[in-house]
């Protein structure tokens, strides 16, 4: 009998983003099976967020009942929120209908779909929650920090409950609980405004010249698979065409000599990211009765998540040694673990 007979796909837990769809496999016994990642520009049109539902939902028996947090109604195909959600939930209607479907709503659990108008507030990116109440049931404390191609989510969790401050983008930004920054997709010019280069400080040009996966594969702590986007330019994703790129913010041209000073201005842009997530990180434990004992790491981004524990002495955890014990799918499980919490938590639902 193959492993599949007897461990068919018993569910699905999706993370709808508006750069990424992330689904999360799991068997009849509640063990993870697969986790699968598209790139998705939601920005240029629903068409794109249909084919990639479409594409992922393919790959899984038909049945098998869904699970749903998203962050696709922030893309700015939609007017505002409430009709992102709404939008957004047509278009799984449309593709992932034909077997049973439920939205993720924070702390108001799981809703149908046809109800998704009466809770558009907590259904809206709600997908940090999912992972941090999965976390908050198995890890007595510490902060969830989750950096993937985009933004970062630092989320308190303590005694089976989720510490957040705030719930909505608007709140969590104020609460330095959401910071605008990412492994990946993050524009260069949004975490520094100049840059040492040739013994003097050069302002950088506010174009979109390079990204932050520019700066991390120059550094050599890109993560494979991270980078699923193209580039700012369309081009290739080496190492020299990631230093043309990144020396173009500072109005250089690409040299014989240039990759070294490429790298020397990685390392700075690096740096200023994490000092940014540093300084949000204070922001946030300074908020709490505690300090923090655990940081665990989540995201394709990660590997700051652990820069930040060790230069603050604190213990750290890899959500990839958390969400799975199978390690062919560890890695996948901790870059798409709002994917992966969704699931455990409507299989939790389910159950009672």
């Amino acid at each position: 009998m193959s492993a599949d007979t007897a461990n068919p796909v018993a569910r699905l837990g999706w993370d709808v983003g508006g750069a990424h769809v992330k689904v999360a496999a799991f068997g009849a016994d509640g063990r993870l099976k697969s986790v699968r990642m598209l790139p998705c520009p939601v920005w240029r049109g629903a068409e794109h967020l249909t084919a990639a539902l479409k594409v992922l939902r393919g790959e899984f028996p038909a049945g098998a009942p869904s699970a749903v947090t998203m962050t696709a109604e922030l893309a700015d195909l939609w007017p505002d929120r409430p009709a992102g959600v709404i939008g957004t939930t047509m278009l799984l209607m449309q593709e992932l209908g034909s077997s049973p479907l439920v939205l993720f709503a924070g702390p108001e659990g799981f809703v149908k779909p046809e109800e998704a108008g009466a809770h558009t507030d907590t259904i809206a990116s709600a997908n940090w929650y999912a992972t941090s109440a999965v976390l908050a049931h198995l890890i007595p404390s510490g902060i969830l920090v989750d950096i993937g191609s985009t933004t970062s989510d630092l989320i308190p969790f303590r005694d089976g409950r989720v510490g957040a401050r705030g719930f909505s983008d608007a709140e969590r930004l104020a609460n330095n609980e959401l910071i605008y920054t990412g492994a990946v997709r993050t524009a260069v010019m949004a975490v520094a405004r100049a840059a040492p280069f040739n013994g003097r400080w050069v302002p950088l040009m506010a174009e979109f010249y390079a990204a932050m996966a520019d700066v991390h594969r120059l550094t050599g702590e890109l993560p494979e698979k991270a980078d699923l986007h193209p580039t700012a330019d369309n081009g290739p994703k080496t190492i020299e065409a990631s230093a043309r790129r990144l020396l173009r913010m500072v109005g250089q041209d690409l040299t014989r000599e240039g990759e070294a000073k490429a790298i020397a201005l990685a390392r700075h842009f690096a740096e200023a990211q994490l000092h940014q997530l540093d300084r949000a990180l204070d922001c946030v434990i300074s908020g709490l009765d505690h300090g923090p004992e655990l940081i665990v790491g989540a995201g394709v981004g990660r590997f700051i998540a652990r820069k930040l524990a060790e230069r603050r002495g604190v213990s750290f955890l890899d959500l990839a040694d958390v969400l799975t014990d199978d390690p062919a799918l560890s890695s996948d499980a901790a870059d798409c673990a709002p994917a992966v919490a969704v699931g455990l938590l409507s299989a939790a639902l389910s159950s009672r």
